[in-house]
């Protein structure tokens, strides 16, 4: 019995160091103000840190959040694009007269 009591006081303490942690460090909280969700998680054992995980939490901001803009000018489709100018065209075409020149050098 006391193994099972010191099993259930050390998973609040957890929950109550994360629920804090999660809520001081929160850029938003839902439903209530930051300092009644910090005595609630303080205060109600258990149900206060799980009642901040479920309700007080800010949702995921990946999915309300528009899809970002590539992290790196190869991954920007727009920027490929854009890099298909007169100067590439050209260095194309000098690297296509290299090696011509190349192979023709090669044949005897």
């Amino acid at each position: 019995m006391v193994r099972l009591f010191i099993l259930l006081a050390a998973i609040e303490l957890v929950l109550l160091i994360l629920g804090l942690i999660a809520c001081l460090s929160a850029e938003r909280v839902r439903a209530l103000p930051r300092l009644l969700w910090v005595l609630i998680v303080l205060f109600i054992p258990f149900a206060g840190p799980v009642a901040y995980f479920f309700w007080g939490r800010p949702g995921d901001p990946a999915i309300r959040r528009p899809a970002a803009r590539p992290s790196s000018p190869d991954d920007d489709p727009d920027f490929l694009r854009s890099m298909d100018t007169e100067q590439s065209r050209r260095d194309r075409e000098l690297l296509a007269q290299w090696e011509r020149d190349l192979h023709q050098d090669d044949e005897p």
